[in-house]
């Protein structure tokens, strides 16, 4: 792949430096299942499939190393990481509680065009049922509930919610692939918190709906792993 080949990746808009460039891209590979868990990341040979040298695919690996999405093993150096079930649990258990506090929180700053915007978004994953793709519904569920909890007036709350989106990222497709009949009550439930909000529902109420919608997809994971 070229440095122009860089910037084609789907769903990619890779700006920046090199190794921003090389950050992008190796986790839009591990999000969109490219890289799947345990692919063994040879620095030289993604450095050489991305036009770079290695220094900027050595920073880029450390940075996926720091957000969870990437792990070293002796003897074997940097893989991409696994789905954790423990780790799992405690991330979506963390996140139903700052992401839902981060969503009351945004709610008053939430405007019309906002609410408008996640609902168009909305609408987009319900088409998406119909011939389901995971990493797209994914990818728009992100965005989803960005709009409603990007607006959080406490930054170490929102930095909180990043950080468990970051830890998610490596998981969230595989996720929808296992409990593809969460997706369906997802989008419902979506529509259920933008009309709590558009209402001028109370702090709680919508704090506690954000946290019952993020719990309801770990419940379903869960016991569908009980399953197998």
């Amino acid at each position: 792949m070229t440095e122009t080949a860089v910037a084609d990746l789907p769903g990619s808009t890779i700006t920046g430096s090199k190794s921003e460039q090389a950050y992008q891209a190796v986790k839009a590979r591990i999000v969109e299942g490219a890289y799947t868990p345990g692919y063994r990341l040879v620095l030289a040979s993604i450095a050489k499939d991305l036009g770079f040298s290695v220094v900027p695919v050595r920073e880029a690996i450390r940075r996926l190393e720091a957000e969870g999405l990437v792990k070293f093993e002796r003897n074997v150096g940097a893989t991409v990481s696994g789905i954790d079930p423990t780790e799992y649990l405690y991330t979506m258990q963390t996140l139903s509680i700052v992401e839902g506090a981060a969503t009351a929180l945004s709610a008053p700053l939430i405007g019309e065009a906002d609410v408008a915007r996640a609902r168009a978004v909305n609408e987009e994953m319900r088409e998406c049922l119909d011939h389901f793709d995971p990493v797209r519904f994914t990818r728009l569920n992100q965005d989803f509930h960005s709009v409603l909890f990007e607006h959080c007036p406490n930054p170490h709350i929102l930095d909180l919610v990043h950080r468990g989106w970051n830890r998610l990222a490596s998981l969230r497709s595989s996720t929808f692939r296992f409990v593809p009949g969460r997706a369906r009550a997802s989008v419902e439930e979506h529509e259920a918190l933008l009309q709590l909000i558009e209402s001028g529902a109370d702090a709680d109420e919508i704090e506690k709906s954000a946290r019952r919608h993020r719990s309801a997809t770990l419940d379903a994971y869960l016991s569908q792993a009980k399953t197998v």
